[in-house]
């Protein structure tokens, strides 16, 4: 399908029509000689002089109108309209926060073969394959012990994110667990986001005992920022020191900013949470549609060009053929 970009353009094309009935001819004073004896020399040379004047030639006022009206068409910019593209853009950042501290080592849970493994290798096999679902949604992860580290910015790229969920490893960001230091680190990363939806998935088997600012502190701050933070509390309740998971903050946190809180004692129960975050916060993505466009104009304009050089070609051949008629005596005369 093709179209005009500037229709109104379309407008100017009587001009012409109208400059040719209303504007007197263009004439040139020049300088003359006046020959008395000039019919009979043209009768001599079997010529006959032509009226001066532009109305006179009818096929130049021809080739001036059709110029016209491919210049006026050229100007209006007509444009062939091709088949949309459209493109998928995500309306959701996910950013997923994990604890390495050091009480991730505890080899209290199993794997999907039911082999014992470590906290950290539970948690790692599960969010892998939340990953795998999530493929219209921007990820980025953090992992946080005594500080909180941005692992991977937030990315379509899950190839690259799940490489770097396997290089983490317990303690490796220190042995305390700051979750407000987290949650500030979500606030930063998300600031500049452009997604309508941010989430944050939190997860921590211990209790704040390292960070800059409280994590009610920090999850009225990203409720402010529009920020839903899901907690997800697993290890033992009943321990001591850092070993304890403080399930009332993670409670507090995820009712501050509208998110949802989970426990999970055991891999199928983590799995299980997983599941449902996925349930609650369903894929959403936004289409963008865009037609290319291909210029035509200077088919038109072409076509113009190309008329008058035709035409300025025929009249020199034409001057040439008519002064080879010329008898060679009158030429000499």
């Amino acid at each position: 399908m093709w179209q005009f970009d500037y229709p109104w353009a379309l407008l100017l094309l009587p001009l012409a029509l109208l400059g040719l009935r209303y504007l007197s001819p263009y004439r040139e004073a020049r300088s003359a000689v006046r020959v008395p004896f000039f019919a009979a020399m043209s009768r001599a040379a079997g010529q006959t002089p032509a009226a001066s004047g532009a109305g006179g030639n009818a096929w130049q006022l021809a080739l001036n109108l059709l110029v016209w009206a491919l210049l006026v068409v050229a100007c209006a910019r007509p444009v062939l309209v091709e088949k949309p593209i459209e493109r998928e853009q995500p309306v959701r950042d996910l950013m997923l926060a994990i604890d390495i501290s050091q009480s991730m080592e505890t080899a209290d849970y199993s794997n999907t073969a039911g082999q014992r493994v470590d906290r950290l290798s539970a948690v790692k096999e599960v969010v892998q394959g939340f990953i795998d679902q999530r493929q219209d949604d921007r990820l980025g992860l953090i992992v946080f012990g005594s500080g909180a580290y941005p692992q991977a910015p937030l990315t379509l790229d899950h190839a690259s994110l799940q490489l770097l969920l396997d290089e983490i490893a317990s303690g490796m960001a220190g042995p305390n667990t700051a979750i407000g230091d987290a949650i500030g680190l979500t606030i930063k990363l998300l600031d500049q986001a452009e997604e309508r939806d941010k989430v944050l998935i939190l997860l921590t088997d211990g209790n704040d005992t390292g960070s800059a600012i409280t994590p009610e502190h920090a999850a009225q701050m990203a409720a402010d920022k529009g920020i839903v933070v899901h907690t997800v509390g697993i290890g033992d309740p009943a321990a001591t020191g850092e070993a304890k998971v403080d399930l009332s903050i993670l409670q507090s946190i995820s009712r501050i900013t509208g998110g949802q809180f989970f426990r999970a004692d055991d891999r199928e129960a983590l799995a299980e949470v997983y599941a449902t975050l996925d349930h609650i916060t369903p894929h959403k993505v936004h289409k963008l549609s865009h037609q290319p466009k291909r210029d035509l104009f200077w088919w038109p304009l072409g076509a113009a060009l190309l008329a008058l050089a035709l035409y300025q070609v025929l009249a020199a051949l034409r001057a040439r053929l008519a002064r080879a008629a010329v008898p060679k005596s009158v030429q000499e005369a």
